[in-house]
């Protein structure tokens, strides 16, 4: 028997619908935003995808698109030291404002942090807003759009697979930042894929 012909499954009353409508209120206004995920440590694939879970759990906010997952060696640090990063971009809409994105995305960090094995050390998880609409902010606690960004192979190359025409403000269009960087040691990884929340 097909499910739809199931006489147990009635369909949602449109009143249910209204309110579940009002109560998201990623329906109003919602601003675009970027992250940018990192994980060096432990299951770095498992880690970045419950970091798109997470946020997609999120009050005020709708996960939009995750990029590609991309492999970068670590920067500043003496080869083989440390494992390699795993990084990946998600595009965001929220109506959260960029402060309370900030709060979440560090509380959607700490949550991965406590990784109980001392010898993987304290981080295992990187949540950075790269951009948040056209926001311009030197603010020391979340400055916009990201003062790195630019330069980051890692973050843009992932960024402009979800989004080709991409710009960051102030910078320009992601494919010509791109286009002045290296993008030796960030690798990408046609094996992994990170899944769009339902």
């Amino acid at each position: 028997m097909s499910p739809h012909s199931d006489p147990t499954v009635q369909p949602v009353p449109a009143s249910v619908v209204e309110q579940v409508d009002a109560a998201d209120t990623t329906l109003s206004n919602p601003h675009r935003a970027v992250l940018s995920l990192g994980a060096n440590l432990g299951n770095r694939l498992e880690t970045l995808q419950g970091a798109v879970d997470a946020l997609e759990d999120t009050p005020g906010l709708r996960v939009k698109a995750v990029s590609p997952v991309y492999e970068t060696e670590p920067w500043g640090v003496e080869p083989g030291s440390q494992p390699a990063y795993f990084n990946a971009v998600v595009v965001v809409k929220t109506t959260l404002p960029p402060a309370s994105l900030l709060e979440r995305a560090q509380a959607v960090e700490e949550a991965f942090h406590r990784v109980r094995d001392e010898r993987w050390g304290a981080r295992t998880l990187d949540v950075d807003i790269v951009a948040y609409a056209d926001v311009v902010s030197d603010d020391p606690a979340l400055t916009l759009p990201h003062p790195r960004a630019h330069e980051r192979a890692f973050v843009l190359a992932p960024w402009y697979d979800v989004e080709p025409e991409a710009r960051l403000t102030g910078h320009g269009p992601v494919a010509d930042l791109l286009d002045d960087l290296t993008r030796e040691g960030v690798t990408p990884r046609a094996d992994l894929e990170l899944r769009l929340p339902e």
